[in-house]
Parts: C-alpha cells; sequence; structure tokens
C-alpha cells in the first residue's frame, strides 16, 4: 500500500490515522471534513465511511471535542444522544451505560458491559479508562454489543478513542486555562521528526481546582473543608517509525497521576437516626433540616467527619505493528500493550459528621495489571473484505478492603436495636452465657444490670483481601462479501475461552468479632425474649464487618468457561445516497466473582461467583447523504434481551450481583449532520428512544432468592439510568472578522427524561428530566497560531443528582412481609435516609491556546 511517503510529508493527524489504516477518503481543510462522504471510522477495524458502515455508531470530530470541552469519556455524554456516566463513591467507580444498560457499581469483579478502547488498546474497567485523553483526533461511540471485534466482549456497546499521531511536520502546542472554583489547568505538546523515518509527540497537562462541595466535619479529624476537587497531571509521549514502505510502527508510553478528594454524599432525605447523629456530631455548621420523610432542599453541604483522600495512577505501554502484504493486498496489524492501574480511597462511610464508621485510604482500594496481545490479517478482494485474527490477555485484580469503626459506632448500634441512645444494651446481647431469664432482666434495665459482654472497639474492624487471575483467549473473523454492486452481507464470529480464579482472605482485627461471636452463643436466650426481634437484632451485632464467621477465614474459586458470539448482517444500496440494512448479533459480558463479604443472614456465602451476560440483538436501519452529500441523516430501530443481567445492588451494608433473568431494551436510534450552505455552520444532534425493562421474575428466579425483597420493585419495571427519550445537539459556526481574525461559536445539549439513579429503583431516587448545556466563544486568528475561549460547562447550572443511595443503616424501605399491593415496598412505611452524588454545577473559565 506504500503509505509512508505520505505519513512523512503530512501534518494533519486526521489523515495520518487514515492513511495508517489503509488510505481512502481526501479530508478538507487542514483535516476536518466538509461533505458527510468525508467522515471516516473504524468500527470495523478497517477504515471506511461512516456511511457505508452497518454499524450505529456516533462519531464526535476533533473540533466537536474541543469546542465542547472534551478532556475525559465522561464529558463525552452530553454529546451522545443514549449515553449516560456517573460516578459514585470515588471517580475510580465510574459507569457508563448505552441504551440504558451498564454495569453497576465499583465492584472490580465486574467487566464493563461498555467498553473503552483507546488508539486500539482495550481497557477492562470503565474507571481504568477514565483519564485525560489528550490530542484528540475522534471519538466513536458504538451502540449495540460488540461480539466480534474490539478486544473481549462488551454486551451494551464500545466507546473508541483515536488520539492524535506523530507527525513529521514539527508543531508545538500549547493551552492555559483559569476558572471559577480555583481551576487552573496547563498542557503542551510537541511533534515533528527525529529523522526521515521517526516522528514523535509529547503531550503533558496538568490541572487543579477546588471542590464543589462544603464539608462540616463534626466530629473530626479531617480539616478539609471542600469536597471534589482535581489535582493531577499526565504526560503521553509517543514514537511512530517508518522503516520501509510497507511498514509502520507505533509506539505509545503514558502516565498519569490523580491525588484528591472525592467524593461526599449529601442527604437529600433524612430518616429516623437523624436526631441521634445531629447529637453525636459536633459540627458547627449547618445541619440538614430534619423535614420528617420529605426531600430535602438541593444542597452541596456535606457533612464528612473523615478524609476522602483518593490517589490514583495509571501507567502504560502499547506497540502497534502494521505490515503491507502487497502481493496478497492485505495488511497484517499486531497491538501489544502492558497497563498497570492502581487507586486507594478514603471514605467517610456513614455521610455524616459523626464519627460511626470509615475506610482508611491507605487500607481500600485496588489494583488492576493486564497484559494484551491482539493479532490480525485483514485485506480485500474485488467482492471480499476479510479479516482473521486472536486477542488474548492475562489480568491480575488485587483488591484490598478496609472498615474501621469509629466512637459513635457503639450508641448509633444501640439505637438501631433499642430505639434510644443507652450503648449498655449491646452489652446485653454479647454478655457470654446468658438465660431468657438474665438477658430478660439485662434487656429490661437497659442493661444496668448486664455487667458488660465484648463490646465494639475502635479502629479497623476488618482486612480483607481479594485476588483474582484472569486468562482469555479468543479467534475472530469478520468478511463483507458483495454479491451486488449493491447488496452486502457480512459475517462475523467469535470463539472466546475464559479462566478465572478467585483467592479470598478475609480477617477480623480488633475484639469486634466477639460481640457476634457470643451474641450468637446466646441466640437461645435472646429469641426466649425478643421473639421475631432476635434476627434483626442478632443481624445489627453482626454485621459484615464484624462478623465472627469472617475472622481468619479463606477461599479459591476458579471457573473455565466458552462463549461463542458474533455477528450477520445485510446491506442495500439503493443509490449513492441511501444504504439500507439489517443485523443480528450475539455479545456477552464474561463470567465473574464477587469481591466483597456477602452473608445470607449472618452466615457468609459459600460462592461469590456469578454467570456471563449474554445478549441477543436485532437492527434495522437506513443511512442516507441529502442535499449533495452535506446533510447526514441516520436511523436505526433496535430491539436487545439480555439473559443473566448481571446487576450489582448494595443491600445496605454490602454489594449484591445477583444475575436478573431476563432485560429487554427496545428504540430507536437517529443521528444528523448537516454542514449548512450558510458558510461555518454546522449543525450535528441526534435522539434515542429506549424502552428498557427487566422481565417479569420471583424469588424462585434468583440465584439467592433472600435477595428478592430488596428487588421486588425490578420486575416488569424501566431499568436503572434509562430515561425513555434522550437528545443531543450542538451547533458550531465560524467567521472571519477580517484583518487575519476569526470568530468561532459553539453550543452543545442534551435532555434526558426522567430516570431512576438506582439498582432498587426505589421512587425517592428518581431523577426528573433535565438538560445540560456547554457553549464556547473563541476569538483568534485565522492562522490558528492564537486563540482565547471563553467557556461554560452546565452553562444553565443544572442541579441533578448523578446517583442516590441508601444512607447507611438509616431507615427502612422495604418490608419483611409481602404488602396488600403485592410486593415488598410500601410508600407509607418507607423510613429510609437517602443520600446522593451530585452532578457538577456551572463552571466557567478562559483558555488562552497556541500553535506553532
Amino acid at each position: 500500500m506504500r503509505l509512508n511517503r505520505t505519513l512523512r510529508t503530512t501534518a494533519s493527524g486526521a489523515v495520518l490515522g487514515a492513511a495508517l489504516l489503509g488510505g481512502g477518503a481526501a479530508m478538507a481543510q487542514e483535516g476536518q471534513a466538509t461533505t458527510v462522504d468525508e467522515i471516516i471510522v473504524t468500527a470495523q477495524l478497517r477504515e471506511q465511511s461512516l456511511q457505508e458502515v452497518p454499524v450505529v455508531v456516533t462519531t464526535l470530530s476533533e473540533e466537536l471535542l474541543a469546542n465542547s470541552g472534551v478532556r475525559d469519556i465522561k464529558d463525552v455524554q452530553v454529546l451522545t444522544p443514549g449515553l449516560t456516566v456517573t460516578s459514585t463513591a470515588t471517580e475510580a467507580s465510574t459507569t457508563a451505560r448505552i441504551r440504558g444498560v451498564g454495569t453497576v457499581g465499583d465492584n472490580p469483579g465486574l467487566e464493563s458491559s461498555v467498553g473503552i478502547v483507546i488508539d486500539g488498546v482495550y481497557r477492562s474497567r470503565n474507571g481504568v479508562g477514565f483519564g485525560d485523553l489528550g490530542e484528540l483526533e475522534r471519538i466513536e461511540v458504538l451502540k449495540g454489543p460488540q461480539g466480534t471485534l474490539f478486544g473481549k466482549n462488551t454486551s451494551a456497546g464500545v466507546i473508541n478513542v483515536i488520539t492524535q499521531l506523530p507527525s513529521f511536520s514539527p508543531e508545538y502546542n500549547l493551552e492555559l486555562t483559569a476558572g471559577n472554583y480555583g481551576a487552573f489547568g496547563a498542557a503542551g505538546s510537541v511533534t515533528g521528526p527525529i529523522t526521515e523515518t521517526l516522528a514523535m509527540r509529547l503531550f503533558v497537562a496538568r490541572r487543579v481546582r477546588d471542590g464543589f462541595y462544603s464539608v462540616d466535619t463534626g466530629d473530626g479529624p479531617r480539616t478539609l473543608r471542600d469536597d471534589n476537587n482535581q489535582d493531577y497531571w499526565t504526560t503521553r509521549a509517543q514514537l511512530l517509525y517508518l522503516p520501509n514502505d510497507n511498514t509502520s510502527i507505533r509506539l505509545i508510553a503514558d502516565y498519569s497521576r490523580r491525588d484528591e478528594y472525592c467524593c461526599v454524599g449529601v442527604s437529600i432525605r433524612t430518616g429516623p437516626t437523624f436526631s441521634l447523629i445531629d447529637g453525636l456530631s459536633n459540627g458547627t455548621g449547618t445541619r440538614p433540616p430534619a423535614t420528617g420523610f420529605g426531600l430535602l432542599p438541593f444542597s452541596r453541604q456535606a457533612f464528612a467527619n473523615r478524609d476522602t483522600g483518593q490517589e490514583m495512577e495509571d501507567r502504560g505501554v502499547s506497540a502497534e505493528v502494521n505490515i503491507d502484504i502487497p502481493s496478497m493486498n492485505a495488511r497484517l496489524t499486531s497491538i501489544t500493550s502492558y497497563r498497570d492501574w492502581s487507586t486507594r480511597n478514603g471514605q467517610d462511610t456513614d455521610f455524616t459528621g459523626a464519627d460511626i464508621f470509615y475506610r482508611e485510604q491507605d487500607a481500600n482500594g485496588y489494583a488492576v495489571e493486564n497484559l494484551t496481545q491482539e493479532l490480525r490479517l485483514a485485506g480485500t478482494t474485488d467482492r471480499l473484505d476479510w479479516l482473521v485474527g486472536v486477542f488474548a490477555t492475562s489480568e491480575t485484580i488485587e483488591r484490598d478492603d478496609s472498615f474501621s469503626l469509629g466512637a459513635d459506632y457503639t450508641p448509633f448500634i444501640s439505637f438501631l436495636l433499642t430505639n434510644g441512645a443507652s450503648p449498655a444494651f449491646v452489652g446485653c446481647l454479647t454478655r457470654p452465657g446468658q438465660t431468657p431469664a438474665t438477658f430478660g432482666a439485662c434487656a429490661a434495665s437497659g442493661g444496668a444490670v448486664s455487667g458488660g459482654g465484648p463490646g465494639f472497639g475502635t479502629g479497623r474492624s476488618l482486612a480483607d483481601r481479594y485476588t483474582q487471575d484472569t486468562t482469555s483467549f479468543a479467534v475472530f473473523t469478520n468478511n463483507t462479501l458483495r454479491l451486488t454492486d449493491q447488496f452486502d452481507v457480512t459475517f462475523g464470529l467469535r470463539f472466546t475461552q475464559d479462566s478465572k480464579e478467585l483467592k479470598v482472605r478475609q480477617d477480623n482485627v480488633g475484639t469486634n468479632g466477639q460481640a457476634c461471636a457470643a451474641t450468637l452463643a446466646n441466640q437461645a436466650a435472646i429469641g426466649a425474649v425478643l421473639g421475631a426481634a432476635a434476627s434483626r437484632a442478632i443481624g445489627v451485632v453482626c454485621l459484615p464487618w464484624a462478623n465472627a464467621f469472617f475472622d481468619n477465614r479463606s477461599a479459591s474459586e476458579d471457573f473455565d468457561d466458552s462463549e461463542v458470539s458474533g455477528t450477520a448482517k445485510a446491506t442495500y444500496r439503493f443509490n449513492d445516497d441511501l444504504m439500507v440494512y439489517g443485523s443480528y448479533a450475539r455479545g456477552y459480558k464474561s463470567y465473574g466473582f464477587n469481591m466483597d463479604r456477602v452473608q445470607l443472614g449472618v452466615t457468609p456465602s459459600t460462592s461469590q461467583f456469578f454467570p456471563s451476560e449474554v445478549v441477543d440483538s436485532y437492527e434495522l436501519g437506513f443511512k442516507s447523504t441529502l442535499l449533495d452529500n452535506s446533510l447526514l441523516l441516520n436511523a436505526t430501530y433496535f430491539n436487545q434481551t439480555f439473559s443473566d443481567f448481571q446487576l450489582n445492588t448494595f443491600l445496605g451494608t454490602s454489594f449484591v450481583v445477583e444475575s436478573i433473568p431476563e432485560l429487554t431494551t427496545e428504540g430507536v436510534d437517529l443521528d444528523l449532520l448537516w454542514f449548512t450552505p450558510v458558510e461555518g455552520l454546522t449543525l450535528q444532534g441526534g435522539l434515542t428512544y429506549a424502552r428498557t425493562q427487566y422481565g417479569r421474575f420471583t424469588a424462585a428466579d434468583l440465584s439467592v432468592p433472600s435477595t428478592f425483597p430488596a428487588l421486588s420493585l425490578l420486575p416488569g419495571s424501566t431499568t436503572s439510568f434509562a430515561p425513555e427519550w434522550s437528545v443531543s445537539g450542538s451547533v458550531a459556526y465560524e467567521r472571519s472578522l477580517g484583518n487575519g481574525l476569526q470568530l468561532g461559536l459553539s453550543l452543545s445539549g442534551k435532555y434526558n427524561t426522567e430516570y431512576n439513579t438506582a439498582s432498587d429503583l426505589l421512587p425517592f431516587k428518581v431523577q426528573e428530566g433535565f438538560g445540560l448545556f456547554n457553549g464556547r466563544i473563541s476569538v483568534g486568528a485565522e492562522s490558528e497560531r492564537w486563540t482565547v475561549d471563553l467557556w461554560a460547562q452546565n452553562l444553565t447550572n443544572e442541579k441533578y443528582y448523578q446517583v442516590a443511595f441508601n444512607s447507611t443503616l438509616q431507615g427502612s424501605a422495604f418490608a419483611t412481609t409481602v404488602q396488600p399491593n403485592g410486593t415488598f415496598y410500601n410508600p407509607a412505611t418507607d423510613t429510609q435516609g437517602y443520600s446522593a452524588f451530585l452532578g457538577a454545577p456551572r463552571t466557567w473559565g478562559v483558555t488562552l491556546r497556541l500553535s506553532y
């Protein structure tokens, strides 16, 4: 294909990317498309015009990404209908969802429903893929299961990120940003030739910002009075080596580090423990109003007496080698990568100013280390585009889990047991050798005659370690046969073999397990006095972090499985401007192990295993170009059915992974792009209409039937983070001001109808419909030597929840017996306190960009 002469003499990253992938349509105006047929995507791992690909793809150009202030994948959701991205307890707990389907929570044992691929390298967890992406060429959001290509299988979609390549023309860039909340950022890059066959690119960025929340530090020892700040830096170095006309080698090394505070939750509804917590806390700030069980006013006032520091390190190297084989009209591609990512997170787990429980940063976190190798051979003939390949990965996940008890834990537990604040009652439950008579006397006196049993100490209560080793190997093929000049069929097939082994070491620290052990020994006496309330009392003493059964416990599990996935598509072109297609795809997300303490009653679960998630997807759509190739209008109907959907849900004290028998999503995706007749004016937008629902199921359909009460709102209901309508749009306008100056205006926005933000679908966790808008005004030189941007994110300062959740042990939402309406939830008896992680407020600033 003899591409290297072009690579050595072209400055445009867009052209370089297209050339590396196999040549194709020329790009106009220094790399920016001006007609629809100039938009190039790699959704099938070969360079194709967007309008030739029978896949739902939202493609975001370099210019659109810059105008919308996109720095990481989380920012992409404003530009993409049907995509939501949220964070919870840390920035590492970030989840992407497409068409209402995604992996919930921060459990590293679950793989991602939406895959992240950056420069051909699959990132195995969403949190691993979120950071400053550097200089972008484009981002492609592929909707629906991708069960053939793109590394590991994904059940809901792929976010494919393509960054700028090194250039053989020297270029220097500098960016300085200042904004509200004390924001400051600096980024710079340099690219150019080292020799006639070797080019380099180096990108470095540092960004800092104060927090979005005010924090009442309560009992301390926390002293920091804001939270959700930003403090990170990143660097990315590349080499592009062209030893001959048929070979290219791209080497990338990157490193990022974050040292920040995140993430406090804010109270959105107080529960029955409010008065006690308010009394235990020594904070002097504004207390959350105790408004009964109504929603509290939206506020960024948080309460946290413990630190929420987070440290994240992400480093990796990759090598992509492309060798053209002219005799076969084919290309051999090898992509090798090694990545090492880790996070350490502190957490005020009760999200109050009282010192109840917390996690220490130095003892809580996880790490993901993986090695991947992909090898593929792709070629073309007059009638056939063919591709065969193999993919292998070896991955190790290590999770350290800690949980510590504060000085207010004992009175808090006693309040839960007696609806009073006397800590002495705990001694009644835990005093060894109780008889019904002695326990009854102790309980009647509120613990005054107990003599004291084992109590709860302060400090670290557990120290668990989970290690999972994974090996995965896949062979795949994807082929398009042109039966006629108008009719194509595509067939893709992938066979994947996975092997995973989990090793668990769980240990209690201190004497807290002794309290549970003594209570279990007194079960007969406690039951004789308390009757039906005995099991609840014992459960409160034997919560997972103080459960004697977990003390010095070791376990291991391993499982091997294989899966066949793939796709079949048919495409018909009525003419150059209209193509219709239909497709079937089968995708899956691999099985795994829950890396958390899981107990049934007070007994540890015998298995952490959950099965693979499988999806069957049908699509019927068209792609059209109108108005002399200046208008793109694409639409697709989709129908997807998921089996054994992996639901990770927080039950108030721990995360439990349950396989939901069936989940369906049905609707329409629409994309529009218009290079208008008005010079410099471009419009882009789209919408997703989706009905995403759980199937009907009962307790008997679950692997752990006892979890059904907490999931009883799910059968037949709309899933969480599944707005029925999701609409996005952007407008960009550029014009000359004369005298070598240029004006740029851009506005992008997205509107979602209401959706529930929690996996248990409790009604207090619903986020009403809302819209987000980002705007930018730019003035600079027509040569682009300098530009000044005035920008704003969340322009209208929209207030919204990212995720709402149950405040730990602060009330109860689900009843223990079936209610008259046939469910386990009754609004009249819902006393649960709720908290939320909030979306970012309005941010604004000024950016100066220099380029030479």
